[in-house]
């Protein structure tokens, strides 16, 4: 049984699967922290599933991009429950199980966030049934610089993550469509999804070396962009 959390947004979400099934899911937006929500949330989750601590053979997280406070919270979760409880540890980048989200069919997924000043992490994968394959590596980059250079493919792609409500209208005049409300958000359920596929293949991780993934731009392109802001 695997245990994965995704404390990247504002959503909270935890979830327990098995290899080829999604024992519960549990998935909460309020105003609380996740620092006051994530574990009342995993214990309530775990006892209406009727799943001992025991039974948790490894757990999963997402690493980022996003809210930085909030992966510092879920990872220093994770890993402590991965040392007392003596199970592997899989991290998963954000975007990717944003990806995962479209599992079991054929499509292009372009996973994105809010990453301010009209700019989004993104990343594309392509999607066929079980597997997922990154196409092009994460990135930071402008809504409108994104919207231009993926107009441009041969194939029909559609956007998921919070960016894709924030900046919808733009996306979808580049004839981007933009996946259904209910697999839009990130989920630990994809989490869970993506973890398996690397725990199958031995990817797992030391709690110890496990980091966060911001994607941070490089200073010299964060001062280029003031300065041309400015002009």
């Amino acid at each position: 049984m695997l245990l994965a959390i995704d404390t990247s947004s504002l959503v909270l979400s935890c979830a327990l699967a098995e290899k080829d099934r999604l024992i519960s899911e549990w998935t909460v937006q309020r105003k609380l922290t996740h620092s006051e929500q994530l574990i009342p949330h995993l214990d309530n989750m775990m006892k209406d599933a009727g799943v001992s601590r025991e039974e948790i053979t490894a757990v999963a997280c997402s690493l980022g991009p996003g809210s930085f406070t909030g992966l510092r919270i879920g990872l220093a979760s994770i890993k402590m429950m991965a040392c007392i409880w003596d199970v592997p540890l899989i991290g998963v980048d954000t975007l990717e199980a944003l990806a995962w989200n479209m599992a079991g069919g054929e499509a292009y997924a372009l996973p994105i966030m809010d990453a301010q000043r009209g700019n989004v992490y993104a990343a594309l994968y392509s999607v066929h049934g079980s597997e997922v394959i990154k196409e092009e590596q994460e990135t930071v980059i402008s809504i409108d610089e994104l919207t231009e250079k993926v107009s441009g493919l041969s194939v029909p792609v559609t956007a998921l993550g919070e960016a894709a409500d924030k900046y919808a209208g733009k996306l979808t005049e580049a004839g981007i469509t933009l996946a259904p409300p209910a697999i839009r958000c990130c989920r630990a359920g994809s989490v869970a999804m993506a973890a398996w596929n690397k725990l199958e293949k031995g990817k797992t991780e030391s709690p110890l070396t496990v980091t966060p993934n911001y994607i941070r731009r490089s200073e010299a392109e964060v001062q280029w962009e003031l300065r041309h802001r400015e002009k």
